[in-house]
């Protein structure tokens, strides 16, 4: 562990515990993580951020008592997050829009109305569903790349953008206030966005609604094992260094991708690096061990020299030969669960 994590982390477990949101408790300050997270945290990448408008503020969260053990995994969790986002690099993968139709589009969810990001092939039919989660930077460039990689491959993808309901993170660029929105998400409510996106997605043009897949990377990894878990119209999930034991808060308690594994029957791929500090690779291969218990279709990747972010092209983090060799192994997997 490097020595700016294991500070980041000795700083946020100091005590036996601490407030972080969650159901149970009255909004009000929480000094520890909101000052100490951003300092290993760093600046978000500014050609990330795009224009500046105004800023809108997260809504009033609710806060739970963690466990000092679930306030490490927290902790560790964000300090991967934060690995090596200080600039976006030239190698950055751009791919163009010949061949598919890509866009912004919005998803009505009652009253509310939840932006996401399709991309599909121009022509064809019964194209399968791919859901794109991304990590805490919302859908950013990197992302929508991402969504337009997967519809060239041939298939209808789409990425919501989860944080719009407390604000948003896409003109912030500090990450402590982007944590902020992070924590404020609730289990239930995120997978019932998601699951509102699948059920759209449906709809749209020349799509195979009964070939649905689900792929994130980092919290989107994270939160792969949770929709897997809970949404059984998946026909396949890839998740992309996910740390399993990131808590989820939920109205019940916190909830890890450990907790969920016995009820994650459909095909699995985790891909994970083997220098990666959260997830490490004996979570991965903990996670693999939980999943085969009652799953018969679960492969475990890990890649040698590769840390946490190495499919992420704009960082610095990105390992070339990793990448392309789990996205093969990504579209591969879809290709064979999702068109059969």
């Amino acid at each position: 562990m490097d020595s700016t994590r294991a500070s980041a982390i000795r700083l946020l477990t100091s005590s036996r515990s601490m407030i972080l949101p969650g159901p149970g408790r009255a909004l009000k300050p929480a000094p520890m993580w909101r000052s100490y997270i951003v300092s290993f945290a760093g600046a978000r990448p500014r050609a990330l951020i795009g224009p500046r408008r105004p800023r809108c503020n997260s809504k009033s969260g609710r806060y739970q008592m963690l466990t000092r053990r679930q306030m490490i995994a927290t902790a560790s969790t964000f300090a991967g997050y934060a690995v090596a986002v200080d600039k976006v690099l030239a190698q950055a993968i751009k791919t163009d829009t010949e061949g598919i139709v890509a866009g912004d589009q919005v998803v009505k969810i009652g009253t509310y109305e939840m932006p996401v990001y399709e991309a599909r092939p121009a022509a064809g039919k019964d194209t399968p569903i791919v859901l794109v989660i991304s990590e805490i930077w919302g859908v950013h460039e990197y992302i929508r790349d991402c969504t337009r990689r997967f519809a060239k491959a041939g298939y209808y993808a789409v990425a919501p953008e989860l944080f719009k309901r407390e604000g948003g993170v896409a003109q912030i660029a500090n990450v402590q206030d982007i944590l902020k929105i992070v924590l404020a998400q609730k289990r239930e409510q995120t997978l019932s966005d998601l699951k509102a996106a699948v059920d759209w997605a449906k709809t749209r043009p020349n799509v195979k609604a009964a070939g649905v897949g689900v792929t994130g990377w980092c919290w989107g990894g994270s939160t792969v094992y949770q929709v897997a878990a809970t949404n059984h119209d998946m026909k396949g999930a890839v998740a992309w260094y996910g740390p399993p034991a990131r808590p989820y808060q939920g109205a019940s308690g916190p909830v890890t991708g450990f907790d969920l594994a016995r009820d994650i029957h459909c095909p699995f791929l985790g891909l994970y690096g083997e220098t990666d500090q959260n997830p490490k690779p004996e979570d991965a291969r903990r996670m693999e061990e939980l999943l085969k218990q009652s799953n018969k279709h679960v492969e475990v990747v890990i890649y040698p020299g590769a840390g946490h972010g190495f499919h992420a092209d704009y960082r610095p983090s990105y390992n070339a030969a990793a990448a392309q060799d789990a996205w093969k192994r990504c579209t591969d997997f879809f290709a064979k669960n999702l068109r059969a």
